[in-house]
């Protein structure tokens, strides 16, 4: 795809790719930014372990778990391999893993604390083989591919490759390979069908036209299915989680207390109150009754994480 910049009289100038000489050039760059590029918290790099060198530690401070990044520019490898190899080395070490964190933070975890079901690999590269995308088109893949490219005006782009409507699990291939039949039975994907088959028909339909109207009030939104909940996002900040049960919804808007106008006062203050979701508030949704005025307080929501984001 060409990217041009418009500069005066409406003239084109081609905007062209610099690649990455090195490995640690995408590294520094990724580290030092992995809040605004995944969510993630720095935890570690080059973390040595049982002879195995990971590139970058994070944390997912959403979904209480260990994120392994990989950087790669040459194409000799198996994603799927590698990947689980670094997940096993994960659940066989983990107070390792929580040890390093440790070290590296301010806060303390326990055992407890992590979601171990919840860790993944992330790959970053220039670029992927045919073989390595196909190789990643299961349902339930806990590995993400990312294709980075630089470009000569400082730009830089970070694009996920996504599996096709992938309908296989990764479990159809575990039995031929002991090292992923492991770590299939600790970790788990969830999709946005393991929610959504939590609700009624109705309760179905409902999340169906909520969706629609969330994701018509910005281009940029996207949705990641966790374990309890659908997190909705705006670049990488989460502005709302949805929750489905069998006969209704719950959301939680990440707006912190007083933050949120509620002429009708339907939105509860949950800020003192354990749940699964982010931010102060939650509403309750039975039918779309309500659902334009319930958009309204998601557009604040979205409006204020999209400043923060910016």
């Amino acid at each position: 795809m060409a990217l041009f910049r418009i500069e005066n009289n409406d003239q084109l100038e081609n905007i062209k790719e610099q690649p990455f000489k090195l490995e640690r050039e995408i590294q520094s760059l990724t580290e030092n930014n992995l809040k605004g590029i995944f969510g993630l918290e720095f935890v570690k790099s080059e973390f040595s372990l049982n002879n195995f060198r990971i590139d970058s530690l994070a944390f997912d401070r959403d979904a209480r778990s260990f994120v392994i990044i990989e950087y790669k520019r040459d194409k000799n490898f198996s994603v799927i391999d590698q990947g689980y190899a670094y997940l096993s080395l994960m659940l066989n070490n983990k107070a390792d893993f929580i040890l390093e964190f440790n070290e590296n933070s301010s806060e303390t975890l326990r055992r407890n604390d992590i979601d171990w079901s919840q860790s993944r690999v992330i790959f970053i590269s220039p670029s992927f083989t045919t073989y390595q995308k196909e190789a990643i088109n299961f349902k339930d893949l806990p590995i993400e591919l990312w294709e980075i490219k630089r470009y000569n005006n400082r730009t830089v782009n970070y694009n996920q490759i996504k599996t096709s409507g992938a309908q296989e699990s990764v479990k159809t291939i575990s039995r031929e390979d002991k090292t992923i039949e492991k770590v299939t039975k600790e970790i788990k994907v969830y999709t946005e069908n393991d929610h959504i088959n939590n609700g009624n028909t109705e309760t179905q339909e409902l999340y169906e036209k909520l969706k629609d109207g969330i994701l018509n009030l910005d281009d940029n939104i996207s949705f990641q299915a966790k374990k309890q909940t659908i997190g909705f996002k705006i670049e990488e900040s989460i502005f709302l989680d949805v929750v489905i049960l069998a006969k209704s919804l719950k959301m939680y808007l990440n707006l912190k207390s007083g933050e949120l106008q509620d002429e009708k006062d339907i939105a509860r203050d949950v800020s003192n109150v354990g749940h699964w979701g982010n931010g102060s508030y939650e509403i309750k949704m039975h039918d779309t009754e309500n659902i334009e005025y319930i958009l309204s307080l998601i557009k604040q929501s979205l409006k204020l994480n999209k400043n923060n984001v910016g």
